[in-house]
Parts: C-alpha cells; structure tokens; sequence
C-alpha cells in the first residue's frame, strides 16, 4: 500500500483546524475554519475526491478521526460521505477503546504500535493508505520516511503559527512535484511524490 498524505496548508506551513473554530484549540489556536474563504468544489473538493480514487483504507490520529466520525456518518445519500462512511478506516489512539469506535468500519491502532502495525500496513498488498489531516500523525509518517505522496491545498493566508506536518528533526526528505493547479481564489493544490534520489 501506498501511504497518501493530504493537507490544507497555510503559507507559513500551518495546518491546524481548517474545519471549523473548535476543531483544535490547542496552544491557544484562534483562526479555525482559516480554509472556508479559499474552498471551491472543483480543485479542493475534487483533490479530496481524487484522494480517494485508489484507496483502500483511510488512516487517521485520534483528533481527526473524532472530528471525522461526528460529521460524516449523517450526511448518507451524498457520494463522497458514502465513500468515507463505508471504507475501512484506522484510528491511532491510547485512549480510545473499541466501544468507542462507532463509525462503521473502524480499526483500532495502539498508539504503542503504531508505526509497527503501519509499516506492515504498508508493506501489504492493496491501495491507498490516505491520511487526511492529524497532523500529529503525519509528521511522524514524514520523519520515519513512510509518505509515499504528499497532497497539499496551500491557501493564501499567514496564521502565525499552529500544528505542522513538517518534521524539525534536520532531516532531509526529498520529493518530485508531479502536478499543480489552483483555483480563483488563490488556493495552489501541489502533488509531490517521495524521490528515489536520496
């Protein structure tokens, strides 16, 4: 499986709570829902739907799969809730259980063995491994070199800071922009794939 990382992204790198004002307060976060001004259905709405066209599974960290899991099982009938309602989904988490998983077809991942359980996970036959926010999570997808594709939707606005997916280890990781397009209202959406060059 290939592992797919897609973001909405800042200027300056910032990828906390796009979704709305209480998504993620955390470290005193005051600008969520930052992406509504620059979203169309066409170029961000349809990298989502693009995400999707080869997986197998979504991937999440506790945070956005709770987010996730409040939002989409209600919206049944529309054909990109249907695709998430109904994919396998994994969860990272040490303090959710089992009982806790209502979304339809999600597997619990001990936060413990996580990068464990994904490096089989990847090594596996199948599609798609689409992590969709959890910054958390896909930062240290990057730093262990396990990010086969980055998607990133950068819009035009400065935050000042928030949650990142970039490492800051020192580490270098390479990557080949493989396409790019943008909408009217300044949103860039960049497809990197990993590099064979080290």
């Amino acid at each position: 499986m290939r592992i797919l990382v897609i973001e909405f992204i800042s200027l300056d790198g910032v990828v906390q709570a796009p979704g709305g004002p209480k998504e993620d307060t955390d470290g005193g976060f005051a600008h969520g829902g930052w992406t509504f001004d620059f979203f169309d259905p066409e170029i961000v709405g349809g990298a989502f739907d693009r995400a999707l066209e080869n997986a197998d599974a979504l991937l999440y960290g506790r945070r956005t799969w709770q987010t996730m899991a409040s939002a989409w099982p209600g919206r049944a009938g529309d054909p990109f809730a249907d695709t998430m309602n109904a994919i396998k989904k994994f969860v990272v988490t040490e303090t959710l259980n089992d009982s806790d998983l209502t979304w339809n077809n999600t597997t619990r991942i001990p936060g413990s063995e996580a990068l464990a359980h994904i490096r089989k996970l990847r090594e596996s036959d199948g599609g798609d491994l689409v992590v969709m926010g959890s910054p958390t999570l896909a930062r240290a997808l990057i730093s262990e070199d396990l990010v086969d594709e980055l998607r990133l939707l950068q819009m035009p606005v400065v935050l000042g800071g928030g949650k990142s997916v970039f490492p800051e280890d020192g580490g270098l990781r390479k990557f080949e922009l493989v396409s790019t397009t943008h909408n009217d209202k300044g949103t860039v959406a960049n497809t990197y794939r990993r590099s064979a060059e080290k």
